[in-house]
């Protein structure tokens, strides 16, 4: 098959993963974490004029909301006790670098939250576990984002003692709970779930070749399969679903594995190949996407190399890789595709446009008015991309060929979250509120 029609093909075959009602943000980053949802323009001024509405939320998390009908689900940290006391060498600062470091342990109770879409109204709330949770000082205890369909939401949670996932219904009441084991990873759990068809998938990778990717029956919760690992670095990167020859399979992105082709029926490794640098330390934060018959993904580490590679899966099912960027690569953030453009929005604010079929480069700017790191990933409504900075201000350009640099909106308090834009709305989660404008 000539190379025009054969990604012709592998375009249309991933447009159902996309086609869900506007209502819905259904995972980490909405459909198939794309991080589009393109129904409605949303506002670009995040103001007290555009603001639907503004409540506290009680505990603590880094983890996105997701939505379903007018029902919005959020898991957050309630601390019991006090931080554990920090070694001498650390609290007089000694060996301290930046970016590094691990807070003491600390006993958390788990929320889930369901709140109102159209006032932010608590709905219910359920309490689980109480569980120390240690991590590092950007982790949070609740850093994952849910996952929802028409019957269930699903929850996960992980300390060194134990990985939960729970599901309830989108009344609150409680279908299975599942305990899956330790978490092995200094920073802390962080993934999140996903749900295809009638499975809850879950990127386990953890360090010291301790972890897994697996799947439970999302009716029992009853584990449906497991992947062994060779991961040294925990990951936090989220699975998407991407169309190749004739069928759906789920790409997982790590270290050391590369890029993994999954079938989801029975858990079979489809392809698996290493594309980043095993000689240097390197995690998978950022989640993959699928754009124009291409899987593209990003790995790195703090200051060492951080690459994106653009991958295809052959009809001989084998990966190829089509193109790659090692230049102001995120290392947190994702990466977004809007129309035939991918957007890459460094950590420190450097935005990168290439064309998403061949990496080639259209603009490269600093984005204005960035205070601090960025840690959630970007969002669009079609238009304009959205993405906030840990200072807590969101920032907007244009999703275009050329750079536009749209607002900047100050929140007034901190913010590692992604948002999620839905039928017409911003919704953002912040240190302690979760705010909605339209």
């Amino acid at each position: 098959m000539h190379l025009p029609a054969r990604l012709f093909l592998a375009t249309l075959f991933c447009l159902p993963c996309f086609l869900l009602d506007a209502a819905e943000w259904p995972r980490f980053r909405g459909p198939n974490g794309s991080g589009i949802d393109s129904s409605t323009e949303v506002p670009i001024d995040l103001s007290e004029k555009s603001q639907q509405w503004s409540v506290e939320i009680p505990g603590s998390g880094h983890g996105s909301p997701v939505l379903w009908g007018d029902r919005i689900f959020l898991l957050s940290a309630v601390p019991k006790i006090s931080p554990e006391p920090a070694p001498k060498s650390a609290a007089k600062g000694k060996g301290k670098k930046k970016g590094k470091g691990k807070p003491g342990a600390v006993a958390y109770q788990w929320l889930t939250l369901c709140l109102d879409r159209n006032t932010g109204e608590t709905i219910w709330e359920k309490k689980f576990d109480q569980r120390k949770f240690k991590g590092h000082r950007f982790n949070s205890a609740a850093s994952s984002t849910p996952a929802v369909d028409a019957q269930r939401v699903v929850f996960a949670w992980g300390t060194a003692d134990q990985l939960t996932v729970v599901s309830l219904s989108h009344d609150g009441d409680l279908h299975w709970q599942k305990e899956l084991g330790p978490i092995v990873g200094g920073h802390g759990f962080g993934g999140s779930p996903i749900l295809h068809e009638d499975l809850v998938v879950l990127n386990n990778d953890q360090e010291k070749e301790s972890g897994n990717l697996f799947a439970l029956h999302a009716e029992s919760g009853e584990v449906a399969w497991e992947v062994e690992r060779k991961s040294q670095r925990i990951s936090y990167s989220v699975p998407c679903v991407y169309g190749a020859n004739g069928r759906e399979v789920l790409v997982f992105v790590n270290w050391q594995h590369g890029f993994t082709a999954i079938n989801p029926k029975n858990g079979a490794v489809i392809a698996d190949r290493s594309v980043f640098n095993t000689d240097t330390n390197e995690r998978a934060i950022s989640s993959p996407i699928v754009t124009r018959g291409l899987v593209i993904g990003t790995c790195g580490f703090t200051a060492n190399p951080k690459h994106c590679v653009a991958m295809r899966l052959t009809d001989a099912d084998e990966w190829e890789e089509v193109w790659r960027i090692e230049r102001n690569v995120p290392h947190i953030p994702s990466l977004i595709a809007v129309g035939d453009l991918a957007f890459l929005i460094d950590d420190s604010g450097i935005g990168t446009c290439v064309d998403s079929l061949t990496g080639e480069e259209k603009w490269k700017e600093r984005i204005p008015g960035v205070e601090g790191s960025i840690f959630g990933s970007p969002v669009s409504d079609g238009k304009h991309i959205y993405f906030a900075d840990e200072s807590g201000n969101v920032h907007v350009i244009a999703a275009s060929g050329t750079f536009q640099f749209v607002s900047k909106n100050p929140l007034g308090e901190l913010c590692r979250s992604t948002p999620a834009i839905v039928d017409g709305a911003v919704i953002l989660r912040t240190k302690t509120k979760l705010t909605a404008w339209k």
